[in-house]
């Protein structure tokens, strides 16, 4: 629809805004405005307008016109516009980027405001980062030298847990999971290689944690409990799940016709894991000043994880829709059997709670993105039923739960998972397969854990 003169009237009157810029004349200026236009959401440019609103009208031409729309297509990307007249006045509406963000020769530039504002260094990068340009996990980690800082052993344990066969050499191997490249001769890792392999991530990351707590009543005051976990990715939700079980309540059911008993905690374990797993997976990387924080409360868990929801998905998308912030992190996650389908997660913990008989999670989306479990109501530490624990020690129903979660999980791992030396681990293992309760299947480097009972 074309601006009516009266409308030009009522913008005039308005001034120049955040959508709305006057230029007296086409100057060689006029490339900076449409770039910063594309790269905000949009606007229109008035040729004929003095900046104090008055209408001194231009030379409205072809020649003028195929001008202006050489200097659109000749920012990068270009710029797609569309010219009308009113009367004397030229028109340059600037449609929003669909592939930002834009740059014309002297730079990249936004709209601040009534103003065009050039980007400095750490802009450009902030911009790249919220338009999804640029993957912390898909860049590679210059620091990680794979001759010292690779751990072999946490690449066979997550072949194991994703049958693949190993039939080719590392190097070649990690470049088909997308998680390193060959430069120069040289093996170098992205960062989503130093959080599956590395063999001490938090010598590389301090951000990668995932923090876990308890709390006495319902609010963040007094702790009864904490433990961080930064071992790697997997290990990290694993000793997040784990530090779960160890408080939250269970009962079993016993039935004559299966001979062994049902467990049943006050929340299922299945939508707990797929919130951390959610957590890990898609939290903001870029994001250095947080953590991943999983939190119990009498009342309540929280499970919650630094970062807004990614450039593409709304509120309203929110659970059905997948737009991944990470995608080889989740690629491999996918593969280790952590995550069941892409975009799915949501509407399966949905499905859990209400199989459970239990109230609906809430989500909540500010710079951090947070699930609420609410608690059926026993309290933390009570134990409805009988648990393994009693039967066979706390540690021993520790390492059961991480077997049962992870059957390829290596004793180092469960050693620095349980803050427990080698030794005593081996020997809580050998009173377990002793008494039935696990059972060690394949061979030492490459079979897995079967947890019997």
């Amino acid at each position: 629809m074309k601006i009516t003169k009266n409308e030009l009237e009522q913008i005039i009157n308005e001034g120049e805004g955040y959508l709305l810029e006057f230029k007296e004349t086409l100057t060689s200026q006029i490339d900076k405005e449409l770039v910063a236009f594309a790269n905000a959401s949009g606007g229109r440019v008035f040729l004929g307008i003095s900046d104090d609103g008055l209408i001194k009208g231009i030379s409205i031409t072809n020649e003028l016109k195929s001008r202006i729309q050489d200097i659109a297509r000749n920012c990068q990307p270009a710029i797609t516009i569309i010219l009308e007249e009113i009367e004397n006045v030229l028109v340059i509406n600037v449609r929003e980027g669909v592939d930002k963000p834009h740059h014309c020769s002297s730079g990249f530039y936004t709209r601040v405001g009534p103003n065009c504002q050039k980007l400095r260094r750490d802009d450009i990068q902030e911009f790249f980062q919220n338009e999804g340009k640029i993957r912390f996990d898909e860049l590679i980690n210059m620091k990680f030298d794979f001759s010292s800082d690779f751990s072999e052993e946490k690449l066979t344990q997550f072949l194991i847990r994703s049958r693949i066969t190993k039939v080719t050499d590392t190097a070649s191997l990690l470049v088909n999971l997308g998680v390193a490249e060959k430069q120069e001769g040289k093996l170098l890792l992205n960062n989503t290689g130093v959080f599956f392999f590395a063999k001490n991530l938090a010598s590389h990351f301090l951000h990668t944690v995932v923090t876990c707590a308890l709390y006495e009543g319902t609010q963040k005051v007094n702790v009864a409990d904490r433990r961080d976990f930064n071992e790697d990715i997997i290990s990290n939700i694993e000793g997040a799940l784990l530090f779960l079980r160890r408080y939250l309540a269970v009962r079993y059911h016993i039935s004559s016709e299966k001979p062994q008993r049902d467990e049943y905690p006050e929340i299922p374990y299945e939508a707990l894991r797929e919130a951390i797993v959610n957590a890990v997976a898609h939290r903001n990387y870029f994001e250095k000043g947080a953590n991943v924080m999983v939190e119990i409360f009498d009342d309540r868990i929280e499970i919650s994880s630094p970062g807004h929801l990614p450039k593409g998905l709304t509120i309203e998308e929110f659970g059905t829709k997948s737009v991944l912030r990470n995608p080889r992190i989740a690629d491999l996650l996918l593969r280790a059997n952590l995550i069941e389908k892409m975009g799915t997660g949501i509407q399966k913990i949905n499905q859990w709670m209400r199989q459970a008989g239990l109230e609906p999670v809430k989500y909540y989306h500010t710079t951090f993105t947070t699930v609420t479990f609410f608690r059926p109501g026993e309290k933390v530490g009570e134990k409805v039923g009988e648990k393994v624990g009693e039967k066979v020690g706390e540690t021993a129903s520790q390492i059961i739960a991480l077997m049962r979660d992870n059957p390829t999980i290596s004793i180092t791992i469960l050693s620095k998972m349980l803050n427990i030396a080698t030794k005593n681990i081996e020997v809580h293992i050998g009173k377990l397969k002793k008494s039935g309760h696990v059972r060690r299947q394949g061979s030492p480097r490459n079979g897995y854990w079967e947890v019997i009972k």
